[in-house]
């Protein structure tokens, strides 16, 4: 049963008046910078097989987004990151699940970390901003598009008059 909410149709319990939000998962990634590269890795499961991602996934409901964030770097990449910053959010809509809020950090490898594949990854590597693999999910081409794009505008002299950046929307 369905009920007209706030505007929105929504699945109603037509015993108890129950109503079930759809409410979006929340996921955090990391752009990992370490020797002048990108850390990424190679994923060993199913979304996107094959393919490289940032090192990231999602929020329990427990944690912080950036101790997930940290905790999904560990469990990935093998290696202890320090975030540095808030690169920034994304919607991910979906139409056969809920839809996911990503929140984008940069961050570095701690001191004397070295990367090593978890459980979910096929492989690690570093790349170059301008020479990256096959990506497996459009958010994470996102998120390294705008990566590059700040890169390039605090490097000129100008960017220190520049606003700070809009969030964007991935598909």
């Amino acid at each position: 049963m369905t009920r007209l909410i706030e505007g929105r149709e929504h699945e109603v319990c037509p015993t108890d008046s129950f109503v079930l939000w759809r409410d979006p998962k929340v996921a955090a990634a990391v752009v990992v910078e370490s020797e002048g590269g990108i850390v990424l890795g190679r994923r060993a499961i199913e979304p996107g097989r094959g393919l490289w991602c940032l090192p990231g996934g999602f929020v329990n409901d427990d944690e912080d987004p950036a101790t997930a964030a940290a905790r999904e770097c560990m469990e990935e990449i093998g290696a202890r990151v320090e975030l540095t910053r808030l690169l920034g959010t994304y919607h991910v809509a979906k139409t056969t699940a809920s839809s996911i809020i990503g929140i984008a950090y940069v961050g570095r490898l701690g001191a004397g970390e070295t990367i090593s594949a978890g459980p979910e990854m096929l492989e690690v590597g570093m790349f170059t901003p301008d020479a990256l693999p096959p990506i497996a999910f459009p958010s994470h081409r996102e998120v390294l598009e705008r990566y590059v794009d700040e890169r390039a505008r605090f490097a000129s002299p100008s960017s220190r008059e520049s606003a700070p950046s809009q969030p964007w929307r991935s598909q």
